[in-house]
């Protein structure tokens, strides 16, 4: 067997940890919403395919976080287009052999719907999703934003609670890195840790979220999983090291096409933290309706650029099943579906 056999990434089994909702959605969806909204007197948005051109992806930090503020929230603005943009998205993510997928969504009022009923309506439109696509189960975790009060961060772990039977598996801390500061959210992280709340947290995602005080804070919640792990110093890389099990979500067409790192793919950090003993690396797509690159494209890049074998892709697509946040079952279910 070569080297560099050509895999079938597509109908390789994945699983998919960090996606966000909002940033997930196709262009395409988001055009046959706003065709929708246009033709009923609904919006003055310009069409989506306009404002993000097919084939853009190099969207950086500066230009990704207004992308959402200033247009997808606003075109996303109610329960009938977050219900059939929710489906869209897991429809895409099955029809790229995703089999088990985390979406991650911030608990906002969206029309008549309040935060609980957001939560509800995404649950709804998951169900909804699982039934015309049975290959894939979906679990949802919920995101506080970096710019919330410790208040509306309490909120979100109620909510988290409040679903854990109807889906609700984790929660996430994200948004703008240059916003806000993390150890206001130390109650609630602590909350949710005793409540048994698995958690995953934006981590290093940019310079100025990257302070030694604010990794330490983040590494004393003892979250399960890291997302991005970027801007990390050496005595914060040893404490990762020193997890055992500790899942790292790395988005490599994200970081590369948002300029979150220098270089290229060759130089993305998967490089040094996929041979490391104890932490858990999976490949992860961030916004796939933004940066246009599919799990099945993220595992191609990285037989590509750093020439695992076969048997080395296949035990670490199977290692990441470790690190899922859906319980015992879903991971014995994955175990026996993973190549």
């Amino acid at each position: 067997m070569s080297d560099v056999e050509v895999m079938d990434f597509k109908s390789m089994p994945k699983i998919e940890l960090h996606a966000h909702l909002s940033g997930s959605i196709s262009r395409q969806c988001l055009h046959e919403i706003w065709s929708e909204k246009k033709a009923a007197g609904k919006t003055d948005l310009e069409d989506p395919l306009i404002v993000m051109p097919l084939g853009k992806h190099d969207y950086d930090l500066e230009t990704f976080f207004p992308l959402f503020g200033s247009y997808i929230y606003r075109l996303v603005d109610d329960a009938d287009a977050l219900s059939y943009s929710t489906v869209s998205l897991i429809e895409d993510f099955a029809k790229d052999g995703v089999v088990y997928l985390e979406l991650r969504t911030t608990p906002r009022s969206l029309g008549t719907l309040d935060k609980t009923a957001y939560v509800a309506h995404v649950l709804k439109a998951m169900d909804r999703a699982q039934q015309k696509c049975p290959s894939i189960q979906v679990r949802l975790i919920l995101s506080i934003d970096r710019r919330n009060t410790l208040a509306e961060a309490n909120e979100v772990v109620a909510l988290a609670t409040q679903f854990r039977a109807q889906g609700v598996v984790g929660l996430d801390l994200c948004g703008d890195p240059a916003k806000g500061d993390v150890s206001l959210f130390t109650p609630a992280f602590e909350a949710a840790r005793a409540a048994g709340i698995k958690i995953t947290i934006h981590f290093a995602e940019a310079k100025c979220s990257a302070s030694e005080a604010e990794l330490e804070t983040i590494m004393s919640w003892m979250p399960d999983r890291l997302g991005h792990v970027i801007h990390v110093p050496d005595n914060v890389k040893k404490q990762i090291a020193a997890r055992p099990g500790i899942g790292l979500e790395l988005c490599l067409s994200c970081n590369v096409q948002a300029k979150m790192i220098v270089g290229s793919f060759a130089a993305h950090h998967f490089g040094e933290w996929w041979r490391v003993d104890g932490p858990v690396v999976v490949p992860c797509t961030d916004d796939v309706g933004v940066f246009g690159s599919p799990v099945s494209n993220e595992w191609a890049l990285i037989q590509a650029h750093f020439h695992l074998k076969k048997d080395e892709i296949l035990a670490l697509a199977r290692k990441g099943v470790d690190v899922i946040f859906g319980g015992e079952e879903q991971k014995a279910r994955l175990r026996e579906i993973m190549w």
